[in-house]
């Protein structure tokens, strides 16, 4: 079900055909580079059927992304309810992971700014946060050019990963409502 349209995205639920296509997007070194392992064929179905239920319990998640026209996978772009033991939780987290095929062309903006726009106007949210590893550049800069501002006092260890994983840093950008 198509819940967002962009100019050249449409943003929408998961289907099961998309899952061979997002292990094959996540199984690119270069798109799982700051991801703590690439995923398998049920760890991508067990995600896609997570966002599902995020979506239908909060009118959100990380939708699948693909162009207008076309049924091939970019990967994703959405908003999560994050409720993990951070001082700016619970909050929603602006979030993409688009094939390397798929960068530079400015999909993840295009389609995290209708992810801001959907959650402060149809939402209600007052915020949105954005997290990431502090060598992903790439991800800092879409964050900045959408507007969010880092917030270096708020940087956080992921609860996710284990104390001292090269991974468990991580810059938190921030955005509020105008």
């Amino acid at each position: 079900m198509e819940i967002q349209r962009t100019a050249r995205l449409s943003l929408r639920t998961w289907r099961e055909e998309d899952i061979d296509q997002f292990v094959a997007l996540n199984a690119d070194p270069a798109v799982h580079a700051y991801l703590p392992a690439p995923l398998d064929r049920q760890q991508a179905r067990d995600f896609a059927a997570a966002q599902n239920a995020l979506h239908a319990r909060d009118g959100t998640c990380y939708f699948a992304a693909t162009l207008i026209g076309s049924e091939a996978l970019l990967g994703f772009v959405g908003l999560k309810h994050q409720a993990f033991d951070q001082p700016f939780a619970p909050c929603f987290e602006l979030g993409w992971r688009l094939g390397a095929a798929h960068w530079g062309q400015g999909y993840a903006t295009e389609g995290a700014r209708a992810c801001i726009a959907f959650g402060f106007e149809k939402l209600g949210l007052e915020e949105i946060v954005a997290f990431t590893v502090p060598e992903n550049l790439r991800s800092r800069r879409v964050m900045e050019r959408l507007g969010l501002r880092h917030d270096p006092a708020a940087d956080f260890d992921h609860p996710a990963l284990p104390p001292g994983h090269r991974l468990s840093r991580h810059v938190l950008y921030r955005i509020r409502k105008a």
